[in-house]
Parts: C-alpha cells; structure tokens; sequence
C-alpha cells in the first residue's frame, strides 16, 4: 500500500513539475524587447496556441498585456475565453500574419496587424503598446495596451 502510494505521489509531482518547466519557457517582458517584438512575440504565440501545451499561445500573449489591460480582460480564464469566443478565436493557429506600424513615440507605438486565419480569410487589428512607467518588475517594459475588434477583409481565395 506505501509503495502504491509513493508511486502515486511521484507521478503527480513529475507531472506538476513538467508543467512548471514547461510554463517557464514561456517570455516575461523585459526592457530590451522593442514595441514590434512584443507584437510579433504575441503573435507568433497565438499563431503556435498548442505548441508549448494547451493554451501556451494565449499564456504568452496574456504575459505582455498591460496591468490596465489585465483589469479589463482578466483575470486569465476570463482571458482566454475571449481569446477563444467569436471576436479574437481567428488569431489561434492563424496561418500568417504582417504587422506595420503606423505611429509611435517614446511612451506608445501602434500597429496595423493582418491576420490569415485558419479559414484563409483576412482580418485586420489595431494593435497598441505603451511603455510602462510604474516602478517594479515592469519598469520601462512594452506591453499591449489595446487590441480593436477585428475587420474583416474578406477570403484569400
């Protein structure tokens, strides 16, 4: 029974800890990754959803939002039933994107963001970072203030 119980115990914490591993690859925002970065960092997660583990896309795209953004969206189960509900599910497994930016200064930088969806139809976003200016761990950090709604562009066929 003791034995059972230590081989029961063991895989649990073997799967616990894969998890953690796991969940630490994942970026954290830091002062050096540029306003475009975040975007493409972002995207490509979104792009990749499941490649990590279940949700690692919208996990990463959740680690560059902005803590004001966090209070609106959050927190992230609430997150990622957005992400996956009618307005924002085309960015998941997405087949290609492009992002130019149309303005920015030193506090915030926007972007024009097309997506390809999975369905081969266009979407486009407007993407927002600022640079945040509260003292702690985020200090001077890009992350994403605002995402519109997305318009659609029609089929790519």
């Amino acid at each position: 029974m003791l034995k059972k119980l230590h081989l029961t115990c063991s895989v649990v914490l073997f799967f616990f800890l894969n998890i953690s591993f796991l969940k630490a690859d994942l970026l954290i925002p830091n002062n050096t990754i540029l306003p475009a970065d975040v975007v493409k960092i972002q995207l490509a997660a979104l792009m990749n959803n499941d490649k990590k583990f279940e949700d690692s896309g919208i996990e990463q795209t959740w680690n560059f939002a902005h803590p004001n953004n966090k209070k609106v969206t959050g927190p992230l189960p609430n997150f990622k039933r957005m992400i996956k509900g009618d307005s924002y599910q085309m960015m998941l497994d997405h087949i290609s994107h492009t992002i130019t930016e149309l303005g920015s200064s030193d506090k915030w930088a926007q972007f024009e963001v097309i997506i390809l969806d999975k369905n081969k139809i266009y979407h486009k976003f407007n993407w927002q970072v600022e640079k945040y200016t509260e003292e702690g761990v985020l200090k001077d950090c890009w992350l994403t203030t605002m995402v519109s709604n997305p318009i659609p562009l029609g089929s790519s066929i």
